[in-house]
């Protein structure tokens, strides 16, 4: 069963959408927004680990048509990419953007029209990326947007390093949850991320995630609709153990969950100071770790 229209558009017709917002501005005053809580002020412009004061950074907007079948239909996912981001990992494959902040600075109104054009190229949604420390001009644009008519479902695509508070005000409002879970071991996170809480961190931001949208469903002609869609990205060495995070998404997530293991890894950034990723992922590595996917019981496998 399917839901008649995205579900921010009745948020907004109720109220509670410009809620929501209001809540997430006040959160910037002394910055929890996600689990660095870095509790700067940055309604006064000053800036944390994620480098973003009051205004969100886009590095580009634009159809994508590399993203997974259900997101892409004729049209392409609308992608809006974030500069900054909250947990920065050291080969992540957008550098420039996240590391260095390749972007410019933009106002909520204009973050609106760059939603309303994506949906007016016929894109099936908009897919927000690297958006955990955005939430509140994500919240701001989108009531904007929503006067001028948007209407597509809203995608949620980031690195599962979110606070569940934070997440709480999206309920309502997300249609589509796309976490990547990283790393399964505390020390490879803290070691690539400087962030050792990840694992704790992504399992309840992921349960979370799916108490709001459950699992993902795909309608008719195949466009994904509403639901979680579980990405992770394989490691060389299988740093980032694989099977033991789709096991805790088969046992504690759901056996039904639409999962996309994801073979591109190449040392990027500064990947290459840690031995183990210093070279491409080998097609073995791939395979076993595909199979771990299937033998913790993971069917729905893009």
């Amino acid at each position: 069963m399917t839901n008649p229209y995205p579900k921010y558009l009745k948020s907004a017709k109720n109220g509670k959408l410009k809620e929501k917002k209001q809540e997430a501005f006040e959160r910037l005053v002394n910055c929890t927004l996600c689990p660095r809580n870095c509790k700067v002020n940055r309604l006064e412009g000053e800036t944390g680990v994620c480098k973003t004061g009051v205004k969100a950074w886009i590095s580009s907007y634009s159809p994508h048509f590399g993203e997974e079948a259900p997101l892409v239909g004729n049209h392409g996912s609308g992608t809006i990419f974030f500069t900054h981001c909250n947990l920065l990992c050291n080969f992540c494959q957008n550098y420039d953007i996240s590391h260095e902040g390749n972007g410019v600075e933009v106002s909520d109104a204009q973050l609106a029209t760059f939603m309303l054009q994506l949906q007016k190229m016929g894109c099936q949604n908009i897919n927000f990326v690297t958006p955990s420390h955005v939430i509140p001009q994500i919240l701001s644009a989108l009531e904007i947007a929503v006067e001028d008519g948007l209407s597509v479902p809203l995608i949620y695509n980031t690195s599962a390093y979110d606070s569940v508070e934070s997440l709480k005000l999206l309920y309502g409002v997300i249609d589509i949850y796309m976490p990547d879970f990283k790393f399964w071991n505390s020390e490879i996170s803290q070691k690539t991320c400087k962030a050792k809480n990840y694992p704790e961190k992504a399992k309840e931001s992921i349960k979370e995630m799916h108490r709001q949208v459950g699992d993902l469903i795909i309608d008719q002609n195949g466009i994904a609709k509403q639901g979680l869609l579980l990405r992770h990205l394989v490691l060389p060495h299988d740093l980032a153990n694989t099977r033991k995070i789709m096991r805790f998404i088969y046992q504690e997530i759901s056996p039904n969950t639409y999962v996309n293991i994801m073979p591109q890894y190449r040392p990027c950034g500064t990947a290459f100071e840690i031995f183990e990723l210093s070279s491409p992922l080998s097609q073995n590595d791939y395979k076993i770790a595909l199979q771990a996917a299937k033998e913790e019981g993971i069917i729905r496998l893009d």
